[in-house]
């Protein structure tokens, strides 16, 4: 990075993406390799797996009148095993994609000499890292969500024996704002995590729990920086299911509309993974540790004795 570590604390939502920006131009020949090999094939199944499951879905349920239950239950089975199939490969790929452009991005921040074969070898040693790291934050958002749900039995349940309508509605909206803030927090929690567990010697709840003494004082921008990418994310989304999916038109408008709308989400999905890394950064530097030495080190131990 061109920027002075400690002037990465003063960075705000426009300056971020700034820096994200220049970060993906100048390195753009390894981050063109790394989507291509990684990125591309996670945004064709996401993209791809969006259309079916929708046409599917909708398919098995103009049929549910029409068929036996026999039939409806095998139908019902294969959708939902495509579902966990499409599931896990998005998952794998997305993660695979995390560990390279995170690992490359602490290179071009600590000046350190990578070539994409180099990266591709360090992207199996923490992969494995970046898979506990999810899983327990996904044991952790299930708690959340089913603690969330109990207590919205429990209202519920109070609203009809003991308080009005009105005050019951009102309280309602007050803890799905609630909610949705607790997730959206335990979501920037999550995303610096998986960059603490590439980039440091922590991983799993030891991550989760270093993720949320780092990003103190920064949740506001990542929140914002987070909002921001998914509204493009929204757009390209819904450009694809209205010309693409759901769309009346001809084959070749289906064709371009969808590669557009790839290659859209090709960048959508490398900024944002470029953009949790620059956050990592100026949450270390908001706090003062001094990272170079550190990250180094970390990086050659991560790189082992694979030739430059």
């Amino acid at each position: 990075m061109d920027r002075d570590q400690h002037e990465l604390q003063f960075l705000r939502f426009l300056g971020v993406y700034r820096e994200t920006s220049k970060i993906i131009l100048k390195w753009r020949r390894i981050f063109a390799q790394i989507t291509l090999a990684l990125i591309l094939p996670l945004c064709i199944v996401f993209l791809a797996h969006s259309a079916v499951s929708q046409l599917l879905f909708f398919e098995i349920a103009y049929n549910d009148l029409d068929r036996g239950n026999t039939m409806l239950k095998k139908e019902w089975v294969a959708f939902w095993l495509l579902q966990l199939g499409c599931f896990i490969f998005v998952l794998i790929f997305s993660l695979l994609s995390t560990s390279a452009v995170v690992y490359t991005v602490a290179c071009i921040y600590v000046a350190k000499q990578i070539t994409f074969k180099n990266i591709m070898s360090v992207v199996p040693r923490v992969w494995k890292r970046l898979m506990v790291t999810f899983l327990w934050s996904f044991a952790a958002f299930v708690a959340f969500v089913g603690m969330a749900g109990r207590l919205l039995v429990k209202w519920v349940v109070i609203v009809e024996t003991r308080v009005g309508l009105g005050i019951g509605i009102a309280m309602l909206v007050i803890l799905l704002i609630l909610f949705t803030v607790g997730l959206v927090c335990m979501t920037m929690i999550w995303q610096l995590a998986s960059v603490i567990s590439v980039l440091e010697d922590v991983y799993g709840k030891k991550a989760i729990a270093k993720s949320g003494e780092l990003i103190e004082g920064k949740m506001g921008l990542s929140v914002w920086c987070f909002l921001g990418v998914l509204v493009w994310f929204t757009l390209v989304q819904a450009l694809f299911e209205c010309f693409v999916v759901f769309g009346f038109y001809g084959i070749g408008i289906k064709i371009g509309v969808g590669l557009i709308c790839l290659f859209l989400l090709l960048m959508v999905v490398l900024f944002y993974l470029v953009v949790q890394t620059v956050i990592y950064f100026v949450c270390k530097s908001y706090h003062h540790e001094n990272i170079d030495e550190s990250l180094s080190d970390h990086l050659e131990v991560s790189l082992g004795n694979c030739p430059v």
